[in-house]
Order: C-alpha cells, then sequence, then structure tokens
C-alpha cells in the first residue's frame, strides 16, 4: 500500500480524492499496489466530506509523517506551494502537480532538488488539463528532435472566440456568456491577456528544449482587442482568429516564443477546436505533425492527470531523467523583434482611397482585405513577411499620415 496526501482541497483537489475513490479498483491495479489517501491539507474546514478525518492545516503532519510517500499539490500559485514543494521533495517525497504557475516559474529548480534526492517531480495536469501531453513529449517523442509546438492552451479565450466566430457577439458580450457559465473567473485578466496560455507553453518549450523558459521572456499579449471587423476579415480571407502559443525552434539555437491573437486558415488543424477545448500541435522531424485535443481545464479532466502522475509515481523505481530541463544561464528566448511573419493590419482613414494608394506604392507586395458590411472609412491590408521592427516602423508612417490604426494580427499560415 502506498500512502499519499493532498495540499489543497479546491476543485481540482476534490477532484482528485474523487476519482481516487470511484476508480479506486482500476487505479490500484494500474499502479500495482493500492493507493490510499492519508492526509489533507486546507486552511478551511470539510466537516461534512467523507474525509473530513484526513484533514489538517498543519503542513508538518504531511512533511514529517514518513508514510507518506507521494504528495499531490493542487494550491496553485507560488506562495506558499514552492516552499512546500522544496521541503517534501527534499524530504525523499515525491510531488506530483497542476500548478502551471509554480513549473513555469521554479520547474528547473524544482526538477533538480527531485533528481538529487532520487525522487519525482511530476506535472502532466498542469498543461492542458486531462490531455496526455507531458508524458508523450519527453516519452513517445523522444526520438524526435522538436520544430515547433503552438496550441490553443486556453479554454475561456476559446470559447470566447468560437462565440465570435460562430454567433458574431462581441468580445464583451461572449466574456459576460463565458463568466455566467462558469469557463472565466470573476476577474479573467490571466485567461484573456494570455498569462495562463503564457505559462503553458512556457513548460512545454524548457521540456522539449532542455532549457528553462521564463514566462517574463515570451512576447504576450490578449484578445481584449479583437473585434468583431476583425473576425470578419479574417473569415474574408479563409481564416479564423484564435489565441495561439508557439515555441520554435530556431537555427541559431534560441527559441521563438509568442502568446498573442494569430490569424490561422481553416485548413489548419487548430482552426475547428471550438468552445472550451485545447489542442497542442507538435511537429518532430521524425514523426511529423501530432495533434493532441481534449479538455483543457475543469474539475474530472485535471483530476485525471494528477492521478496519472501518482500512479507513474507510485511505479518508478528512481527519477525520471526524461523529464527534466536544464537551468538558463541567460535567456534561451530570442528578442521577437527578430522574428519574421506576416501582419494583417486595419486602419480608420478620412480618405481610404490615399490610404489604399500609400501603402501600394510603399509597401512589398500587400493584398488589400475587403468584406461586404466594410465601413466607408476603414481600410484592411495583409503584410508580406516583416520583421517585427519594419511594422512598427510601418504602423509609425501611417499614423503620421493621419491613418489610426485599428488593429494589428499576426497570420500564420
Amino acid at each position: 500500500m502506498i500512502k499519499i496526501a493532498i495540499m489543497g482541497y479546491g476543485v481540482v483537489g476534490s477532484g482528485v480524492a474523487e476519482v481516487l475513490s470511484m476508480n479506486h479498483d482500476i487505479i490500484s491495479s494500474r499502479a500495482g499496489q493500492e493507493i490510499e489517501i492519508a492526509k489533507i491539507l486546507d486552511l478551511r474546514s470539510f466537516d461534512d466530506s467523507p474525509y473530513a478525518e484526513l484533514f489538517t492545516k498543519d503542513f508538518n503532519d504531511i512533511l514529517n509523517d514518513k508514510s507518506i510517500k507521494i504528495v499531490a499539490e493542487t494550491i496553485g500559485g507560488l506562495d506558499p506551494s514552492y516552499e512546500f514543494t522544496k521541503k517534501l521533495l527534499k524530504a525523499g517525497k515525491s510531488v506530483v502537480s497542476s500548478n502551471k504557475e509554480l513549473v513555469a516559474q521554479k520547474g528547473d529548480e524544482l526538477l533538480s532538488i527531485a533528481k538529487e534526492n532520487n525522487v519525482n517531480y511530476l506535472f502532466e495536469a498542469s498543461v492542458g488539463g486531462g490531455i496526455p501531453i507531458i508524458r508523450p513529449l519527453h516519452s513517445c517523442l523522444a526520438a524526435n528532435k522538436i520544430e515547433w509546438i503552438q496550441g490553443i492552451l486556453n479554454g475561456t479565450t476559446n470559447f470566447i472566440m468560437t462565440k465570435m466566430i460562430e454567433e458574431k457577439l462581441s468580445f464583451e458580450q461572449a466574456l459576460l456568456l463565458a463568466q455566467k457559465l462558469g469557463y472565466a473567473e470573476k476577474d479573467p485578466t490571466a485567461d484573456i491577456g494570455g498569462a495562463d496560455a503564457n505559462r503553458k507553453i512556457c513548460i512545454l518549450a524548457s521540456l522539449a528544449y532542455g532549457k528553462h523558459v521564463y514566462p517574463h521572456e515570451v512576447h504576450q499579449y490578449g484578445i481584449e482587442d479583437v473585434t468583431l471587423a476583425d473576425v470578419a476579415f479574417a473569415q474574408s480571407m479563409g481564416c479564423v482568429i484564435k489565441l495561439i502559443a508557439r515555441a520554435k525552434k530556431l537555427e541559431n539555437g534560441k527559441i521563438s516564443m509568442m502568446v498573442c491573437p494569430a490569424i490561422i486558415p481553416v485548413s489548419s488543424k487548430l482552426a475547428s477546436i471550438n468552445d472550451v477545448y485545447n489542442a497542442i500541435l507538435v511537429k518532430g522531424n521524425a514523426v511529423g505533425e501530432v495533434l493532441f485535443v481534449g479538455a483543457g481545464a475543469g474539475k474530472m479532466p485535471t483530476a485525471s492527470a494528477v492521478i496519472a502522475d501518482i500512479v507513474d509515481a507510485v511505479k518508478a523505481n528512481n527519477t525520471s531523467i526524461s523529464q527534466y530541463w536544464a537551468p538558463s544561464c541567460e535567456s534561451a528566448v530570442s528578442n521577437y523583434r527578430e522574428d519574421v511573419i506576416k501582419f494583417y493590419l486595419r486602419l480608420q482613414a478620412d480618405d481610404v482611397e490615399a490610404a489604399k494608394e500609400f501603402i501600394l506604392n510603399n509597401y512589398t507586395t500587400p493584398i488589400i482585405l475587403s468584406r461586404l458590411d466594410q465601413p466607408e472609412n476603414e481600410i484592411a491590408f495583409k503584410t508580406d513577411f516583416m520583421l517585427e521592427d519594419d511594422v512598427k516602423k510601418l504602423t509609425i508612417s501611417l499614423t503620421e499620415k493621419g491613418f489610426k490604426q485599428l488593429s494589428k494580427i499576426r497570420i500564420l499560415d
């Protein structure tokens, strides 16, 4: 019998206890021995819970219990999760986590501590909820050089964009609906601003490329400024807009990283991923493109991923060397201003014909876009491949000519 503890009895933590009870025999069979919850840490009281006698408010009750071999950390955030996890690993206990912020910020350090103490730090649930991606990336795709990873890594923003595309709801209307249905928090900033997706792509990039990538190094912005006009112009191009997180290894050894709304063709494997679903597309030099799709969040899918890690930790004889990346002495991330990419720009102009003439005469192969309900004082176009810096110069020159920039969105072919 293996005794475990759960730290944090919120949505995910309570889901872990529920799934362990519901599928007890199956899980024990796959782990090779019975798994028993010995302690649950939470500052709140749960007198009506079937696990009421297992609750403690003192972390040391778990740390000092030598019979507890594995701890599920489902608290979230950095404080107190970071210090708790360090102490547990140093005490010789394996830790499994759903905490994307902790893994993205401190993963290299915690993996090193786990390695030093011959235990495991596992975090399948930190990216994509119930979608298996961490384990396939470091195990099933081990024979591949990972060329790039890109995906829809946040269900809230994907739900909002789906409603804007399919039902023509404004961003504000779609966000209110997401909050009403429980898909968005009261404060949705981390989702709609891209921070949540940023943490997840950092974890995937760190694992794929072997060096820690920090969220603050990633060029990030969210979907707050995407309008129905932008959605309509994208559709006129045979495309849709999604919040895309991407990591790509460059020839110079650096990693190109971005999290931002992007225009992608309807032929893309990611274009048809709708509502709260997540999807991760991985390109390996041997296997080609592999798509992982599923529920990216939620109580039961995320708990399922946590328990998969618990089972792996039970079966492991020592540290998983393949689930590891090294600290970065200097930034592993390239300067996003050096990215070469296509852009969509939408402008407001008193004289649209003058704006069109200026664009066509001064920039390489722009394509002017049109749509049926286009306002008379607006013009939209897409550029050829350009440096981010050159696009910035372009927008400055357009402003100087009296044209107002309304939107700028990257185009991913």
